[in-house]
């Protein structure tokens, strides 16, 4: 059973053959695996639920999964750092290197062991207001109170990025509000807007949309190459009209690469993960869309070195890594 607690597709059959292989030897003693992601309103929890049901399901109970409900990014590859156990968490990519380096906020803790499991869905930049607002694009926040993510997060840290590049970030005010409060705010008219970073259709935001007209704010051709250019990591990604109730146009926003990485974790049971994860990743799409994106070709954009355990699985799929 899973516990949760709060602190281009592959052939099946070769998928399955592998991870009967290695279903084996993990069967003869339970392996205990903590995943980590962001908040239980994001939609990376509700993914990391997912994984850890299909995983204790796919390896009859030999796999044990916590979920654990975390601040986001920043906090996962901090705790991937010096946690002890099988430990799988996400992240983007650019989080790992900058640890690898030894910057703010991860100058201490052991980066140099984590690796590459699989994709995630990306994380796509959602910056919401009120429909009834005369705030209809990014520029228009010039002057605005506005919350641009969770304190410390990797959202508000992306967020107060792009309104560098775009020249709004002196004229934003940033009030003393933590995400989770966002949406009653707004509902009251106490702040203009807030910035909210996962996966889409992200549960926030289906929640609040479907209670107060929103709007979710655009960004021009010309405000996209410029975040590209200021930051490469970053891609252009269009929202599908009626995602949202009430948001009835596309949405042309920015997204980030995420993936799932581990620390401190067996040979076998990586492979065993990895090997359910593409078998099964078909009929998790069916009940979560946004599975649907994630392809083979993405993981040679996740940055750390592939689990040793799953370098031979990849090269038989024919993913070339750098």
């Amino acid at each position: 059973m899973l516990n949760t607690r709060f602190s281009k597709s592959f052939g099946v059959s070769a998928v399955a053959l592998g991870a009967s292989l290695v279903l084996a030897p993990i069967a003869a003693a339970e392996t205990r695996v903590t995943l980590k992601s962001a908040s239980s309103t994001s939609s990376y929890y509700v993914m990391m639920v997912q994984l850890g049901e299909m995983l204790s399901a796919q390896s009859d109970g030999a796999i044990q999964p916590t979920v654990e409900e975390s601040q986001g990014s920043v906090q996962n590859v901090a705790e991937a750092g010096r946690r002890p156990g099988a430990f799988l968490f996400t992240t983007p990519p650019n989080l790992i290197a900058n640890a690898q380096a030894g910057e703010a906020p991860f100058e201490q803790g052991n980066y140099e062991s984590i690796r590459t499991l699989f994709p995630m869905p990306f994380i796509t930049i959602h910056l919401v207001v009120r429909a009834d607002s005369d705030i209809r694009g990014v520029a228009d926040l010039a002057g605005r109170s506005f919350i641009s993510g969770g304190t410390g997060t990797f959202c508000q840290g992306q967020v107060a990025s792009i309104f560098e590049t775009l020249g709004i970030a002196d004229s934003v005010t940033a009030p003393e509000m933590e995400l989770s409060g966002a949406p009653a705010a707004l509902r009251n008219n106490q702040v203009d807007g807030y910035a909210t970073c996962s996966a889409h259709p992200t549960p926030q935001v289906q929640e609040l949309a479907a209670t107060l007209p929103v709007r979710i704010l655009s960004f021009t051709e010309d405000e996209r190459a410029a975040i590209i250019e200021a930051n490469p990591g970053a891609g252009a990604v269009t929202v599908a009209a009626n995602t949202y109730a009430g948001v009835d146009g596309e949405i042309a926003t920015m997204a980030v690469p995420v993936g799932a990485y581990a620390t401190n974790m067996d040979d076998d049971t990586a492979l065993a993960i990895v090997s359910a994860f593409w078998e099964q990743r078909a009929d998790m799409a069916d009940t979560n869309p946004w599975w649907a994106g994630v392809t083979p070709d993405l993981v040679p954009q996740l940055g750390a070195p592939l689990h040793e355990g799953v370098v031979a699985f990849y090269a038989e799929q024919g993913v070339d890594m750098p």
